[in-house]
């Protein structure tokens, strides 16, 4: 194996989408970057994920690459009777499609162990993806707060003196700390973001049902576009803007024959402040702890990045977007991308 040129595989192994990368580093620096994100709802097609993640290996070039290293959610997914089993259910599909290459998972400890050791102690590999973009982040910018606001939450991580400052670990603790917010930019339900809606002069409350979800609310906004917008629609109609309209008028038990295009673009409009204000109060309860946090930059990441900046933008605080440097794709894959550099410097250091 040459010490001058590495390529490695980064996962993510979501419930919704699964996100890999193939970076290429040569004399440690990154010289080529290929990202993957296919949709895979995990508790429809369980028995299919060793298949998925060969095709998506075969379409990177696994065979080229030296060793992968793996994150995920999905284990969460209630098609698992509890998050171990489904950790371990996760490892048995990456062995199955990749019975012959170097797999190494990343546990909440930061350090990356082999597959078969993550066997012993799978909740400790339960939902890391947010540590692998954090620890990327700070090896780039040594403070700062890395906002990633993905498809389904978002994770707001602080980072101080080139380290993840995180106050928790597991998901719980981090819906508890302000660190991880269950809301997205395409999954989440409107119905979770506002309970009323002003309509006509008048506070309508909103339906209980899955019509509509906030890709619908972007992409009406423009925020959004059909081939961006990587979930599923809740009626399994096209993603276009006149679907969204028809999904979103139904949040209020209404339909495009009794509100204006006009009246949902304000319906969505309310949504986007109603979001806004739901990771601006993460936000701050996370500013709250640090005595400079004002002062920090915010790096956004992940498909709803548009929300922090405009957050940013609000609060006076400085937002940096690695997107010039990485490219859009990979931002929005940032944790399959930064495993895969974590990998290539851990075995890069080895052979030294």
């Amino acid at each position: 194996m040459s010490t001058d040129i590495l390529k490695m595989m980064g996962w993510d192994i979501g419930g919704v989408n699964i996100k890999a990368a193939r970076l290429t580093l040569q004399n440690k620096k990154i010289e080529d970057i290929r990202v993957v994100v296919r949709p895979f709802e995990i508790w429809h097609e369980k028995e299919k994920l060793p298949g998925v993640l060969q095709e998506i290996g075969d379409e990177l070039g696994v065979k080229e690459t030296h060793a992968m290293a793996v994150t995920m959610t999905a284990e969460l997914s209630d098609i698992f009777p509890s998050k171990k089993q489904g950790v371990l259910s996760i490892l048995d599909a990456v062995d199955e499609a990749f019975p012959e290459r170097s797999v190494y998972l990343l546990g909440l400890s930061g350090d990356l162990v082999s597959l078969k050791e993550a066997r012993q102690r799978p909740l400790r590999f339960a939902a890391t993806n947010w540590l692998a973009s954090a620890q990327f982040v700070a090896k780039k910018i040594r403070d700062c707060i890395l906002v990633d606001v993905g498809s389904t939450t978002t994770d707001i991580i602080p980072i101080r003196d080139g380290r993840v400052a995180a106050q928790g670990l597991t998901d719980m603790a981090r819906l508890s700390s302000g660190e991880l917010v269950y809301t997205g930019a395409l999954r989440t339900n409107p119905n979770t973001v506002a309970s009323m809606i002003p309509i006509h002069g008048l506070n309508c409350r909103v339906s209980a049902e899955y019509f509509a979800v906030m890709g619908d609310v972007y992409v009406i906004l423009g925020y959004v576009s059909p081939e961006t917008y990587s979930c599923s629609t809740p009626d399994g109609r096209d993603k276009s803007l006149q679907g969204a309209r028809e999904r979103l008028s139904r949040l209020v038990c209404a339909d495009g024959d009794m509100l204006s295009e006009g009246d949902i673009f304000k319906l969505a409009r309310y949504l986007f402040e109603k979001q806004l204000q739901q990771i601006a109060e993460a936000l701050f309860q996370v500013l709250s702890r640090l005595a400079d946090g004002y002062r920090l930059p915010l790096v956004v990441a992940g498909t709803g990045s548009f929300l922090v900046v405009e957050i940013g933008r609000r609060l006076g605080m400085t937002t940096v977007d690695l997107v010039e440097e990485l490219g859009e794709k990979a931002m929005t894959a940032l944790p399959s991308l930064a495993v895969a550099h974590f990998l290539a410097e851990q075995m890069d250091a080895k052979m030294l």
